[in-house]
């Protein structure tokens, strides 16, 4: 009986395989496809198509969120890198202009041989007066006294107005009266003397007064102190001459300066001590 059930089994196997490979055989033929294929293939075709576009479309929708995303992400990186760019560019502009000061400094410094140069920093302006006063770090602690001239490499820009222990108020050129005018002269061949007594605001120029009717001076032409006055050394560039013009009596010329140093726009500036004034110091002093 065991070995029927056995020999059952196994003529069951192979009709099962002979089938399967009679029907692989079958539908691996070229064949004419009967309706109910035809429709049931054409039903699954058309399915596919309604879904298969949306669900591309879902699938785009995501995957542009995401590239969104990650440009979102990019450019927020390179903006803050763009930031620090513009941050270490305008560092670098900075640094690089105080260093040309500061070469500069040490030329002029180098160059004025008979007086004591006093380098100094601007740390404060008033913005209603700004046109007028600058504040400077050094004092009378450091050897500043009322009345030295003030200059920057580019040329003079003022005088100390007003000097506490540690610190010091510079009158700019462009707040000149009557009352702290300045000997100076036009540079030529026959040099040219005058008083810088005004400022034009409009024009943003300085006023060379009383000047001779029949002198000769020209646009261009260089303005420096002459040292006359007992006040600023001689030879301090002031600026040059744009204008030429008689005052308003006709008898003399008024001649109009441009200043060579920038009013607007001062760092770093020397307080000029001129070394007659040390030796006449230290000669009251050891008496």
């Amino acid at each position: 009986m065991p070995q029927f059930f056995l020999n059952k089994r196994l003529i069951l196997l192979l009709v099962s395989m002979i089938v399967l490979v009679a029907l692989i055989g079958f539908s691996l033929k070229d064949r004419q496809l009967t309706w109910p294929e035809q429709f049931l293939k054409d039903t699954t075709g058309f399915v596919q198509l309604i879904f298969h576009k949306p669900a591309q479309l879902v699938a785009g929708f995501f995957e542009n969120i995401n590239d969104i995303k990650n440009t979102y992400k990019e450019n927020k990186l390179l903006k803050e890198r763009l930031e620090e760019y513009v941050t270490l560019e305008a560092q670098v502009q900075t640094l690089k202009k105080e260093n040309e000061n500061l070469r500069a400094l040490l030329h002029k410094t180098e160059s004025l041989r008979d007086f004591i140069p006093i380098q100094a920093t601007v740390i404060g302006r008033n913005p209603e007066r700004w046109r007028e006063t600058i504040i400077v770090n050094k004092g009378e602690q450091h050897g500043v006294k009322k009345d030295m001239a003030v200059i920057t490499p580019e040329g003079l820009v003022g005088k100390v107005q007003h000097a506490s222990q540690f610190t010091s108020t510079v009158q700019l050129l462009s707040a000149l009266d009557q009352n702290s005018r300045i000997s100076a002269y036009v540079q030529g061949k026959e040099n040219v003397f005058g008083l810088i007594e005004g400022y034009d605001e409009k024009r943003r120029e300085l006023l060379l007064k009383e000047i001779p009717f029949d002198a000769k001076v020209k646009k261009k032409q260089k303005v420096l102190t002459s040292g006359l006055g007992g006040i600023f050394p001689k030879g301090l560039p002031i600026g040059e001459v744009t204008k030429v013009e008689p005052d308003q009596y006709g008898l003399t010329k008024v001649v109009y300066v441009k200043p060579f140093a920038n009013l607007y726009d001062i760092d770093d500036v020397i307080i000029v001590k001129r070394k007659i004034d040390e030796t006449l110091q230290e000669k009251e002093e050891a008496e």
